[in-house]
């Protein structure tokens, strides 16, 4: 056998990096292989279009098991997340009745938020729920937090569970400058340790929230997003330390709670990365290797939801659920795929259990712990992420820290930033939504299925200083509003497809044209083509067309586009789909209006809403 295998190997010859990048540069016929196929991410570093063993040597990254320091491989030796569904916990009562029900369906983490932080409402809240067997999680003002860690402690006290509890209080004293501009005017170091001390005899109940959700949720890049939850459980450290507390006790009451985008592999690596440097920087304080594991919880996002299309949603988030699972978090909250538009009912949170049951029990990926290590591709991401996101991290700490950067802005200010790159990568179509600026379906309308706006913070900001402030509008909001102005329009527009000439080529511009527009919801009229564009124009103008659309090859725009347009005389606007070599001599005709891949598509249908939407 071994002789066997070993001429087998002998037929295939090793084969360097140096000659696969010479049959690719001679597949592209000597165009250099850097400037086609290596693409620079919005991470801050390069991806290669193929990776070897060659390309992971002497990562440190490999060389350790699950459950092993420094726990790039998972905290756990087995990959059994649990499945938190959210609750509404404003009416006791009804979230206890909610809570039992949806446990009997495969829920094991419950998240509540709003609730009193009153003994009695605890304990009507928690009636029937068995508390060692559940997680149990709270969010709510952080004014309430100390009194609900002390309601919560005699409770499980009383029930026995000190050493068997599981948990978390969302006390994140931040959320109101982050989210609102203005910053916490309580003492934090003061009130972060008396929650400790509160809390000191249930080890599994974590009191201190670093939610980098909140900076997902605004837009920010993976690598900002795990840089400045880093530096924010740093500063939970410096105050609690600092503060007297000993260092292996304040780790354990942390508890990250951070997004999953939808950008497949860089979210499995950011965990795996973030894992690796909150153990060596735990470490730091003094906290011991075993006490140094990461407490994470992932949820999935909801900068990328759509209202218009909400179903793909399920896709996007099933993705990111894969992404975390894979990565070997120790929780995921699935965000249902109504949720921009109104409160999740029974239905969507149903699907959103089962995105991750699925995953379990069909997928099987509970029983597999980080299946991505020693992948090439997954390792090299696993490093740059953390190599850029340590970057950020050691800016944020020579600026002062975490909470100084959040208080005077900076942090909101550098996600506004990539939010705003982000927004305008979608206008352009750099970044895609699928259902919004790609492929539309055209005739949906959503007005009428808005139920909820505004902000569902539960926290008081009547100063609100939203210049300050983390963005609040998802990256599909620009043009979910062109859409919505187009159905509250007395009159739809009409755009006309006029499809003449070279048959590939009128069909794909229809095609791209048909799209373009259906991103403002205007009704398309499309064609199978004219033999002049005399016919053309007056099949247009009988359908009552608002836009027409000229749909050829570049080579015969020159003559077409001149003679269609001269023909239309102003009856409706004329556009020609593409960029065509001749386009100095069209607008030299006066023809202004073009549709191509280098199109900012909401300017362009902001412009079109302006002339017809009056």
């Amino acid at each position: 056998m071994a002789e066997n295998k070993e001429k087998l190997f002998d037929q295939f010859p090793p084969v360097s990096t140096a000659e696969w990048k010479a049959k690719v540069e001679a597949d592209l016929k000597g165009a250099p292989f850097d400037k086609k196929l290596v693409w620079r991410t919005n991470e801050g570093f390069d991806l290669q279009p193929m990776y070897r063993a060659e390309d992971i040597e002497g990562f440190n990254t490999t060389d350790s098991l699950p459950g092993e320091y420094p726990y790039i491989r998972g905290t756990r030796n087995d990959n059994d997340w649990l499945t938190r569904q959210e609750i509404d916990a404003s009416d006791v009562k009804a979230a206890n009745a909610k809570a039992l029900d949806i446990l009997t369906k495969g829920v094991n983490s419950l998240g509540f938020k709003g609730v009193s932080p009153d003994y009695d409402a605890v304990a009507a809240l928690l009636e029937g729920i068995d508390i060692t067997a559940v997680e149990i999680n709270f969010h709510g003002c952080p004014r309430s937090a100390e009194p609900l860690a002390q309601a919560l402690v005699k409770y499980i006290k009383e029930k026995g569970a000190e050493n068997t509890f599981r948990g978390s209080i969302g006390f994140n004293p931040l959320k109101k400058a982050l989210k609102h501009g203005k910053p916490f005017p309580g003492n934090i170091a003061d009130m972060a340790k008396n929650l400790v001390s509160a809390t000191a005899d249930i080890p599994g109940l974590k009191v201190l929230a670093v939610d980098s959700v909140m900076l997902s949720d605004a837009g920010a890049y993976i690598f900002q997003e795990l840089g400045y939850a880093l530096a924010w459980g740093a500063e939970w450290m410096t105050i609690l330390t600092d503060a007297g507390v000993d260092a292996n006790l304040a780790a354990s009451k942390i508890k990250f709670n951070m997004g999953i985008s939808s950008n497949y592999f860089m979210e499995l690596a950011k965990f795996r990365a973030a894992r690796m440097l909150w153990a060596q920087i735990a470490c730091k304080y003094g906290v011991s290797e075993a006490a140094a594991k990461m407490a994470v919880h992932a949820s999935t996002s909801r900068f990328n939801q759509t209202i218009y299309d909400a179903h793909v949603n399920l896709l996007r988030s099933q993705t990111e659920c894969m992404s975390a699972a894979l990565a070997g978090v120790d929780s995921i909250t699935v965000t249902p795929f109504d949720a921009p538009y109104q409160t999740p009912d029974d239905f969507s949170e149903r699907i959103a259990r089962n995105q991750q049951f699925l995953l379990k029990e069909e997928s099987h990926l509970d029983k597999v712990v980080d299946p991505a290590g020693g992948s090439y591709y997954v390792e090299t991401l696993t490093v740059s992420i953390a190599n850029e996101a340590w970057k950020l991290f050691l800016a944020t700490e020579e600026k002062g820290g975490f909470v100084a950067c959040v208080n005077n802005g900076t942090v909101q200010a550098v996600v506004r930033e990539t939010s705003e790159k982000r927004h305008t990568d979608v206008a352009r179509r750099k970044e895609i939504l699928l259902g919004t600026n790609q492929y539309p379906n055209i005739n949906e309308t959503a007005a009428a299925k808005i139920k909820t706006t505004g902000c569902h913070c539960s926290c008081s900001h009547e100063d609100e200083d939203s210049a300050n402030a983390l963005p609040a509008t998802r990256a599909a909001s620009d043009f979910e509003a062109l859409r919505l102005a187009t159905e509250a329009a007395s009159n739809r527009p009409k755009v006309f497809m006029l499809t003449i000439g070279n048959l590939a080529m009128r069909l794909a511009r229809a095609q791209f044209s048909t799209n373009f527009f259906g991103c403002a919801g205007y009704e398309i009229i499309d064609n199978l083509g004219f033999d002049t564009v005399e016919q053309g124009v007056d099949a247009a103008l009988a359908k009552g067309a608002d836009v027409v659309v000229l749909c050829s090859s570049d080579d015969e725009y020159a003559e077409l586009a001149p003679a269609a347009y001269k023909y239309l005389d102003g009856r409706a606007e004329f556009v020609v789909a593409g960029a065509p070599a001749c386009t100095e001599e069209l607008k030299a005709v006066g023809i202004v209006n073009y549709v191509n891949v280098r199109s900012n598509v909401l300017d362009t249908l902001r412009a079109f809403n302006a002339k017809f939407l009056k």
